[in-house]
């Protein structure tokens, strides 16, 4: 009686710690991922020590044996394929690094104290990692921008505060926070003892994906424990890899959540497009971009040079050390920044690092008058410097993917509602982003017969003309040639009379039932005397020969009197 009132121990098969029950868990997250701190010391941790820091041959702590160590092990996880190690373990080893690298929170040079690592200078923070990945928050009070699907009282935001993450498909353009919401959730999951994986579809094979089921299944089935699995670029997989997860994702074992930029109702299999449910994230808004630029000046420590007092927090004027220049950015540069970039955060981020790292290399200082601090010499980093850092205005265009038809679908209905203005402007999305010209030529033939077909009949002509050009000369000679028959497309009168009495053609063929009706003999060619003699060509007025207007049928005898232009 005494023994069932005490809590159960429960021992540890890493460390070989004799834990309460409800505790094994939290312990085996600190002990499988390398955290020492809660491990006593004796020959549990030396054992410990051993499995998860690949200790050399020899370096055992003496009178433990290595061979009693690693039977341990093996015996907690599943046999593996090659001497009984587990081949999970190396994995979740590599899994778990990935995870801790990505949950490092970025310096934002605020932090007190005076160690090496406040004392970095501006150009060694920008040589460290891109400034998106020093930027990526970590929590998802920090996160710009989605408010339509991630604002306060909506469904995900409310699932993702409190811990209940269904099974997701994150569809939007690069640079719109996908992979940083994925984060986010991983460290929120770390604290609610979740396990987080991360794969990407570009490198990943079916065995890595099979690897993690497994561990997921044994996590599940041992500590009752939830796996969460992160897939990005999902589209990259083929329909068979997708199948994978199938079964897993219908049973509970894991979470999926994948990212894509490609449609997901062309690029994700239906059966498993059933079982998640799929997040819209649109580009970001300027505003939101904005925000995150003055966090990236604010980390860097960088000055904003604007009008009136306008500066950036930092007390000491630099994020440098004394002895180097302060460094300033034009408040113009940071509000012109977001309308290039195209709802790209990425893009601005790199846009401003790049012309950030230009000036400091050219280290050409700057006479400046900051107001309430009278003159002094800095670096000065311009709106024409961010806009060289970009070359050009970033264009969102995917030619292989869905952007591609909603431009293309846009031209035809601007050059069909005589909209010359937009219809110029769709054509010049498409040829900027880098589409094919005689993609655009090819369109703009079909157009000609469909769209204005006989009310200018000129209009074909114009088509293949612009066709014949584009393929002479090529860009980016050829698109004024483009640029003309469009314009002329959209001034033209529109008629779709040929085209809408082809379709009605087309679809009593379809609806027919048995046999279709032989043509008339009278409009058989009889080339031999075989024909002849069996009536071919027989009765037949040859037209040129008649002054008047001659009576003959020319439809079968079931067609007779159909028109097919009429409304």
């Amino acid at each position: 009686m005494e023994v069932a009132e005490d809590e159960q121990l429960v021992r540890c098969p890493v460390c070989l710690r004799e834990l309460p029950g409800a505790h094994i868990n939290s312990h085996l997250d600190s002990c499988l991922q390398g955290g020492e701190d809660e491990v006593e010391p004796g020959p549990s941790t030396t054992c410990k020590r051993q499995r998860f820091t690949a200790a050399p041959s020899g370096s055992q702590v003496e009178g433990e044996p290595e061979e009693a160590c690693q039977a341990t092990i093996s015996s907690f996880f599943h046999k593996g394929r090659g001497g009984g190690q587990s081949p999970g373990a190396p994995s979740r080893k590599s899994w778990a690094g990935r995870e801790e690298a990505a949950a490092v929170k970025p310096e934002d040079g605020g932090s007190a104290g005076s160690g090496p690592a406040q004392r970095r200078s501006l150009a060694q923070k920008l040589e460290e990692k891109p400034l998106a990945e020093r930027l990526r928050p970590s929590a998802l009070g920090d996160y710009v921008g989605q408010e339509r699907v991630l604002g306060a009282q909506t469904l995900l935001r409310s699932l993702l505060e409190s811990h209940e993450i269904p099974s997701l498909i994150l569809w939007g353009p690069p640079g719109c926070g996908k992979t940083t919401l994925a984060h986010i959730i991983a460290n929120s999951s770390r604290k609610n003892g979740t396990w987080f994986v991360t794969l990407s579809a570009t490198s990943a094979r079916t065995t890595d994906i099979r690897d993690v089921i497994s561990q997921a299944q044994n996590e599940k089935k041992l500590f009752k424990r939830k796996t969460i699995l992160f897939i990005d670029e999902i589209h990259r997989f083929n329909k068979s890899q997708q199948d994978t997860f199938l079964p897993h994702v219908e049973r509970g074992t894991l979470t999926l959540i994948g990212a894509t930029t490609e449609n997901p109702s062309f690029q994700v299999n239906a059966a498993l497009l059933s079982r998640c449910r799929v997040i819209v994230l649109e580009k970001l808004s300027v505003e939101a971009i904005e925000a995150i630029l003055m966090r990236a000046v604010r980390s860097l420590g960088v000055q904003i040079l604007g009008q009136g007092d306008q500066h950036s927090s930092s007390a000491t004027g630099s994020s440098s050390e004394s002895s180097e220049l302060p460094v300033y950015i034009e408040e113009k540069a940071l509000k012109t920044l977001p309308y290039l970039c195209d709802g790209d955060a990425r893009t601005g981020l790199n846009g401003l690092q790049l012309a950030v790292q230009a000036r400091l290399a050219m280290g050409k200082t700057t006479s400046l008058n900051i107001p309430k601090g009278g003159s002094t010499d800095g670096i000065l980093i311009t709106e024409e410097d961010v806009k060289e850092g970009l070359q050009q205005s970033h264009i969102l265009y995917d030619r292989a993917g869905e952007e591609q038809y909603n431009c293309i679908s846009a031209l035809h209905h601007s050059l069909r509602g005589s909209d010359e203005n937009a219809s110029l402007y769709w054509l010049g999305r498409m040829l900027e982003g880098g589409e094919d010209p005689l993609y655009v030529a090819r369109r703009l033939v079909r157009f000609a017969s469909e769209d204005i077909g006989l009310a200018d009949p000129l209009a074909l002509t114009q088509a293949v003309a612009a066709y014949q050009g584009c393929h002479f000369i090529g860009m980016p000679e050829c698109e004024v040639i483009l640029a003309q028959c469009v314009v002329y497309f959209a001034r033209a009168p529109k008629s779709i009379e040929v085209y809408r009495a082809y379709n009605k053609v087309k679809e009593r063929l379809r609806m027919h039932t048995g046999p279709l009706p032989p043509v008339p003999l009278h409009l058989r060619n009889a080339p031999t005397t075989l024909m002849e003699n069996l009536g071919y060509g027989k009765g037949c007025k040859y037209n040129p020969t008649y002054k008047e207007p001659v009576e003959q049928d020319y439809l079968p005898e079931e067609l007779k009197g159909t028109d097919f232009f009429k409304e």
